[in-house]
């Protein structure tokens, strides 16, 4: 799986696409747009032009009801919009009134995240979505009405009314029950995505909540400044606790892609505050092992297991890790039982020209000893003859 994006994800990262093809787009929409000034107002509502955004038919606008004003959201403003959403056969499989979101914070299906800056305040429009930009290979699922599960692969229609946008400054933000909710309704959304395995959306929206429930740097542990929010001691309480949640899950997802130093930082920001967490001790475990350290890893699962003792996760989790403990040092054994005999080898190997030196020398020794003593043989026997 690539690090930056699940295989069957139905979110896309735009920078992925064409950007002159984008900027194309735009600019044949807003020109449509001077046209319809220009000639007057059209005669119905059908005979609108249709707005490729993409140019290649998988993202169209057309516009229902023009808006009284030119006024268009920007990305991360908030909007207040109603939507209903067809599948192909004209069935109701979506249908939201007075929705609040936040432009590009995947909070609607993507093609409709696209649209809505395109939109004016005010204004009604169809938009066709192609699956890629909707609910994807995947569809989606609905346990409440199984009627309106959208299955895999749908092509949706929705007309949307964009009824309200507006850019919150930091004055707009200062209230415990506006970050509570933010930043509930941004966890909530990446636990959506989270559990479609489209981690890195789940990420980036994760990401978003700390900023409503933390924006002091990262650090759980520092304090709100006093200019800029005031909170009660149980407000200050019901935030942390809602952080910690959120730095539990991104690290979850973070190990999903692979990301195990920013998953470590996340698990961190936990401990330091709950030394005893025990969801943060097992993934903290789990990018331990992904990392190489075994022995690590299960000294935090043992603690874990020690917290939560009915979890069969970690208790499974923490069998297999002492098994590959066990295989990893059989291993490291016979590695080095291989290279100490290899070292003998070696060491044998260097011996034997000496012996072979030590047995040839002695060879030559005796060789000389007897050639000496066949010489004073044969001299005696000389100089016997000679006196006799």
């Amino acid at each position: 799986m690539d690090a930056e994006k699940s295989s069957n994800s139905s979110f896309e990262d735009l920078s992925n696409l064409n950007e002159a093809d984008m900027k194309a787009a735009s600019e044949a929409f807003i020109d449509n747009e001077k046209q319809d000034l220009e000639g007057g107002e059209k005669e119905s509502p059908n005979e609108e032009d249709i707005c490729d955004v993409l140019g290649n038919g998988q993202l169209t606008k057309r516009v229902l009801k023009k808006a009284t004003s030119n006024k268009r959201p920007q990305r991360g403003d908030k909007c207040i919009l109603s939507f209903t959403g067809k599948s192909e056969d004209g069935k109701i499989v979506e249908k939201e009134e007075n929705f609040q979101m936040h432009v590009g914070d995947f909070e609607v299906i993507q093609g409709l995240d696209m649209v809505i800056p395109l939109m004016d305040v005010g204004e009604v429009a169809e938009v066709k979505v192609d699956p890629r930009f909707a609910y994807g290979s995947l569809g989606l699922k609905n346990d409440t009405d199984p009627d309106l599960s959208i299955p895999p692969e749908s092509k949706l229609t929705y007309e949307v009314h964009l009824i309200d946008a507006k850019y919150e400054d930091y004055s707009d933000l200062k209230t415990y029950d506006i970050r509570k909710q933010y930043g509930t309704r941004k966890k909530e959304r990446a636990n959506f995505w989270y559990n479609r395995s489209e981690y890195n959306t789940a990420i980036q929206l994760y990401r978003r909540a700390l900023e409503y429930l933390d924006d002091r740097d990262g650090d759980p542990e520092a304090e709100f400044e006093k200019e800029d929010i005031e909170l009660t001691n149980n407000e200050l309480q019901s935030l942390l606790n809602d952080r910690l949640i959120v730095y539990n899950n991104l690290a979850m997802a973070q190990i999903k892609v692979s990301a195990l130093d920013a998953a470590l930082q996340s698990v961190e920001h936990v401990l330091r505050c709950q030394p005893n967490n025990s969801k943060a001790l097992y993934r903290k475990g789990r990018i331990l092992e992904g990392k190489g350290d075994t022995k690590g890893a299960i000294t935090l699962l043992q603690k874990a297991a020690t917290l939560e003792p009915e979890s069969r996760t970690i208790q499974q989790d923490l069998a297999k890790l002492i098994i590959k403990a066990r295989r990893e040092e059989h291993n490291e054994k016979k590695m080095y039982q291989k290279m100490l005999g290899q070292a003998n080898k070696l060491e044998q190997k260097n011996k034997q020209p000496q012996k072979q030196q030590t047995v040839e020398s002695s060879k030559l020794k005796l060789l000389g000893y007897l050639m000496g003593s066949i010489l004073i043989g044969v001299a005696g026997v000389a100089m016997y003859r000679y006196k006799y």
